[in-house]
């Protein structure tokens, strides 16, 4: 076995002359800026991720006035980027931050995974990166790197082969420049050793990773057991006005687009009709929108949109608590889910709007 002296130094080499130093989280560095960045890495790619750090760094440039916004503006500025639980968690951790830790981040892991949407590998990140503490991490790259370097057998969901891997994570994590190395490491999966194609040729370690020895590196890490990826269907409710607004319905605070505005949805067109009919409202001769999948890490989610119109004896409808009436040329700056913001935009095309976005 690789000393993790030699190991270290080869991926620390690698870094000075190949590494990423000029990502904008990399500039300035705080606890705070690397938190929001490694929340919004979390199963999304640099590229994606670089504009929407940027617009939340401009909007919220500090844990205080991220825990001061509105959750509706937090999520308006992560519509788009999935996965939304991760910006409810972000504001929950800034709230939690400020009124109870006088604004300062916690110094060890175990006090990091306290906070809400951190994790182990997160909280490692966070405090290597941000602090210097020496805590090993285990995101996707890593695990990818760890499992082909070592030729771990196994799908890393398993408890038994995520122990052996952290047991690699904590082996070779250094004492010193344990940010670098933790970068490093980010990077090393992300632009070498990748999912498919890995430039091996390139890769600071080749020399003695097992999976190249034996000529297996498409093998490793081994994938999770396949099985089929169900398909719901929901129709979702597009009523229009008079005026060139539409209503939107704010969600529960848990479960899918939690705490996101969306249109009313139901398990079937007759249940929408039958709730329709009883409201008054009126079916819409506006071009009908195709139905579209939408898919989750989980399941397919079957979308077919019908638009209605607010008939005339109920035009004058007042806004409930979670409801509001949106602008089709000018939506409010709220979170949106994604399948919505994609309808949003069609009834502006058809009605020959262009939607300016925030």
């Amino acid at each position: 076995m690789l000393s993790p002296e030699v190991f270290q130094q080869a991926v620390l080499t690698w870094f000075d002359q190949h590494g990423r130093k000029d990502l904008p989280w990399q500039h300035h560095i705080n606890p705070y800026r690397v938190w929001v960045s490694e929340i919004m890495l979390q199963q999304t790619q640099v590229a994606t991720v670089i504009p929407y750090y940027q617009r939340f760094m401009d909007a919220f440039p500090d844990v205080e006035s991220l825990a001061a916004a509105d959750i509706d503006q937090v999520l308006h500025l992560w519509t788009g980027l999935g996965y939304y639980a991760r910006g409810r968690n972000l504001h929950k951790t800034a709230i939690q931050v400020v009124q109870e830790q006088g604004g300062e981040f916690p110094l060890t892991v175990s006090e990091m995974e306290q906070l809400p949407g951190i994790g182990r590998s997160t909280a490692g990140a966070i405090l290597a990166i941000a602090s210097g503490v020496r805590a090993p991490i285990l995101d996707g790259n890593v695990k990818r790197v760890l499992a082909r370097f070592e030729a771990q057998p196994g799908w890393y969901g398993q408890s038994a082969v995520l122990k052996k891997l952290w047991a690699y994570s904590e082996r070779y994590t250094p004492n010193n420049r344990v940010g670098d190395y933790t970068q490093a490491m980010m990077d090393l999966g992300a632009t070498l050793c990748t999912r498919s194609r890995p430039r091996c040729g390139e890769c600071p370690l080749v020399e003695n990773c097992s999976a190249y020895a034996t000529d297996t590196v498409d093998r490793f890490p081994e994938p999770r057991p396949k099985k089929q990826i169900p398909l719901k269907q929901c129709w979702m409710l597009l009523l229009e006005d008079g005026n060139g607004q539409v209503q939107l319905h704010r969600r529960p605070p848990a479960g899918i687009w939690g705490g996101l505005w969306c249109f009313p949805e139901y398990p079937s067109h007759e249940a929408l009709l039958t709730e329709a009919e009883g409201l008054g409202y009126q079916p819409d001769n506006s071009p009908s929108i195709d139905s579209f999948t939408h898919t989750f890490s989980h399941y397919q989610l079957r979308v077919h949109p019908v638009r209605m119109r607010v008939g005339e004896q109920c035009q004058q409808v007042a806004e409930a608590k979670d409801q509001l009436w949106c602008d089709l040329h000018q939506p409010a700056e709220v979170g949106l889910a994604a399948p919505v913001k994609k309808l949003l935009k069609q009834l502006a095309k058809d009605h020959k709007l262009t939607m300016v976005e925030g």
